[in-house]
């Protein structure tokens, strides 16, 4: 064993380490929901070990036999299983298994598997993927644990009940299934990026957890243009999160950010892998708001930026998917180029749509390109009408300031 020079528990060893020990132990035993269980199991006994005894020279082989040894035993005292038990206890004198180059995609594949519901798909890839406690995944979206923990559960007896085999499904199913995996692990960043609800504007640990994620799906298929093109927004987007709250975590919108502050290595690295994605044939929307993100960010302040790019950009996107979304970037790209009531002109086309028209959003945008039309009272309603709809503290604290500085304002032209 191997002393801790620092005490620590290895936390982050154990986070990594975690979805390559579930992969060997479901591939090995062929049960993802069980092995799931075993794997928590031995990261909860390393926890406690590992700053008592000293972390062990190969941990990943000490977790694999920990959790091999967990789901013998289950297996033992599982009487219906007997037969099963008779066919693994050969391996007893445990091999420890390399990681397979198609581990990662496997196991996004088990936890987006098409029977479950997206929040159960993204719960169960935060737990088996990101190495997530039940706790965080919990607080993260503001549930009690217990809600949590049952929802991590009923998405594993789903996968039990399908007959979820831990193998690569067939073309037809594949293609699919990575539309799905990718669509999980945007929603997981977004979410991080702009928690849609508490007292925090981001989450920095759900935003890592799927870069991290999206990394090893772009290992596992380098030549996929939408899996780049989905890696480069989430590194484009996050390169900005620093920038996007002030000293007390207020937000800092993008035309106030101090670009000084978002990450170059970060853009660099984005541009690089979108540029390589684009020569590789067809264009898909992850690429293109990739690109939008790129603009963005090659933009020194934000007068510099190509508005005419990006609303062309927008246009492309809205082809591609009817997304309520894509048309409320859309009316802002065109505000800026066209004119603030351009840009109210197109948002009228959302306020039938039940997707968004009682979105936050959609009002604070129309709050937003009515100031910008001078058009203050109503810009103030919309702001007010925004704030009451999010569930986010920081938005709703920056919007409640947005129509104060405009009322003061209509009341003492010389305020602001």
């Amino acid at each position: 064993m191997r002393a801790e020079d620092d005490g620590a528990t290895g936390e982050p060893l154990l986070r990594t380490l975690a979805p390559e020990v579930l992969a060997i132990v479901a591939r090995r035993f062929g049960d993802f929901a069980r092995a799931e269980d075993a794997v928590q199991e031995a990261l909860i006994a390393a926890a406690i070990q590992w700053p008592e005894r000293g972390r062990p020279d190969a941990p990943r082989a000490w977790l694999v036999r920990v959790a091999s040894r967990r789901m013998m035993d289950a297996i033992r005292a599982d009487a219906a299983r007997q037969r099963r038990e008779v066919a693994v206890a050969p391996t007893e004198a445990w091999t420890v298994d390399e990681p397979s180059h198609d581990d990662p995609l496997l196991l996004l594949f088990m936890c987006c598997h098409p029977a479950l519901t997206r929040p159960s798909a993204i719960a169960l890839t935060l737990r088996a993927v990101g190495g997530l406690t039940t706790a965080e995944i919990a607080h993260a979206f503001l549930v009690p644990e217990s809600t949590m923990a049952q929802r991590i559960s009923r998405a594993k007896a789903t996968i039990a009940k399908e007959g979820a085999r831990f193998e690569m499904p067939d073309l037809d199913a594949r293609a699919a299934r990575l539309a799905t995996v990718l669509n999980v692990l945007y929603l997981i960043f977004n979410e991080g990026y702009v928690s849609s609800q508490g007292a925090s504007l981001q989450r920095a640990d759900l935003s890592r957890e799927a870069i991290r994620a999206m990394r090893q799906v772009a290992r596992a298929l380098p030549e996929d243009p939408e899996v780049a093109g989905l890696l480069a927004l989430m590194l484009l987007t996050d390169a900005r999160r620093v920038a996007r709250t002030g000293p007390s975590g207020e937000l800092v919108p993008l035309d106030q950010q101090d670009r000084s502050r978002w990450d170059r290595r970060s853009i660099q690295e984005g541009i690089r892998i979108l540029t390589e994605a684009l020569g590789r044939g067809a264009v898909g929307s992850y690429q293109v708001q990739a690109a939008i993100a790129a603009v963005h960010s090659e933009a020194l302040d934000f007068e510099d930026t190509d508005w005419p790019q990006i609303l062309a950009l927008y246009g492309l996107l809205a082809h591609m998917s009817d997304n309520p979304m894509v048309t409320l970037n859309r009316a802002v790209a065109l505000a800026m180029v066209r004119g603030a009531e351009a840009g109210l002109a197109l948002l009228e086309s959302l306020d039938e749509d039940p997707r968004v028209r009682e979105h936050h959003r959609l009002a604070a945008v129309r709050g937003h390109l009515l100031e910008r039309a001078g058009r203050h009272a109503e810009a103030i309603a919309q702001y007010r009408l925004a704030a009451e709809r999010t569930a986010s503290q920081v938005e709703q604290e920056y919007l409640v300031l947005q129509a104060g500085r405009l009322r003061a304002r209509e009341e003492d032209p010389n305020e602001g």
